[in-house]
């Protein structure tokens, strides 16, 4: 006996939607996934959330020295962004980045308009879904625009530099820069996040 099924009685494979989503983009030269100062990020704010499931998402772009090819990793976080917010509307997004990483953050939330390789920006409703923000060693913090000073995010911004930073600051001290995540500057920004969520 054959039995018909109409497509509309089948089930379709929707992905479960978190309640928070942690979007991470990782510094330059560090492998693929969100990176050292990312994981320690990550690993904190778990602990930080109670019973909240929580889904983590690495930026997928080179990190290279090929600083132009950041606009990949906008266009890849964007998209995933705008993917999570069209089909998990109640899951509150963590947004964050180290280096490179922190400068990808910027891009998105401080360009509302395609430019130099980014096309993808996000559309005006996103900042409603987006809890907090949390970057490390932040280029932009150099020329005086740290994410806190965003009049859309800084409110739920976290922009942390080292003293000595030389990406963030005009500093000398590479250690300074590379002392994210292991100085507690990642649970610092787990707390402040958590304390948005």
């Amino acid at each position: 006996m054959t039995v018909l099924v109409s497509p509309a009685t089948l089930p379709t494979a929707k992905a479960a939607c978190n309640n928070v989503q942690v979007v991470f983009a990782r510094g330059t030269d560090e492998p693929p996934g969100i990176g050292r100062v990312g994981q320690a990020f990550v690993n904190s704010l778990r602990g930080k959330i109670g019973n909240r499931s929580m889904g983590v998402y690495a930026v997928n772009y080179p990190a290279s020295y090929d600083f132009l090819a950041a606009a990949n990793g906008a266009n890849d976080a964007s998209a995933f962004i705008q993917d999570t917010v069209n089909n998990c509307p109640d899951t509150k997004l963590v947004l964050g980045g180290y280096s490179q990483g922190a400068a990808i953050i910027d891009i998105i939330t401080s360009v509302p308009f395609p430019a130099i390789g980014f096309n993808n920006p996000l559309p005006p409703n996103v900042p409603d879904h987006v809890a907090g923000l949390a970057v490390f060693g932040n280029p932009t913090a150099k020329v005086g625009l740290p994410l806190t000073t965003s009049p859309i995010y800084g409110g739920r911004a976290i922009d942390l530099c080292n003293p000595g930073d030389p990406v963030c600051t005009d500093g000398e001290d590479v250690a300074a820069h590379r002392a994210y995540g292991n100085d507690g500057s990642a649970s610092q920004a787990a707390s402040f996040v958590a304390g948005l969520l």
